[in-house]
């Protein structure tokens, strides 16, 4: 199983990730957060495999929320999914730890693609284990 963590601050956006995600075989939402500092808490909190991060949450960014949470959970994949595609953007946020950066209007599905990778890495990784090659999982790309 794959736990997701949804940080958007609009509401319909959120319910359709909240949807896409827990549609995908493997992957539920394990939390959800519109403000930047309960997005960190949660985080922190929940440790969740996989992040999907909007740009501009209420009271900061995914940069403040990456500041903090990366450090401790460096093997959480991070998407920042944005209506700022902006290359300033992307390479901050990929400076502070983002796997992905992802445009909304053209990207959204997207994130399906890269959750259910990380389904079937996860899924690889358990049956590696039980078959006793107990080597370190391939990160995802």
């Amino acid at each position: 199983m794959a736990d997701v963590f949804i940080g958007e601050d609009s509401p319909a956006v959120r319910d359709s990730l909240v949807d896409l995600v827990n549609n995908i075989e493997g992957a539920r939402v394990v939390g959800t957060a519109d403000s930047s500092i309960t997005a960190t808490e949660k985080i922190l909190a929940t440790r969740p495999q996989c992040v999907v991060l909007d740009f501009r949450l209420i009271g900061g960014t995914a940069l403040d929320v990456l500041r903090v949470v990366r450090q401790p959970l460096r093997d959480m994949i991070v998407i920042v999914l944005t209506n700022y595609p902006e290359p300033v953007y992307r390479r901050a946020c990929m400076k502070a730890g983002a796997n992905w950066f992802l445009d909304k209007s053209t990207q959204f599905q997207e994130i399906e693609t890269i959750v259910s990778g990380l389904v079937s890495q996860r899924t690889t990784s358990i049956e590696r284990a039980s078959e006793g090659d107990y080597r370190c999982k391939p990160r995802l790309q």
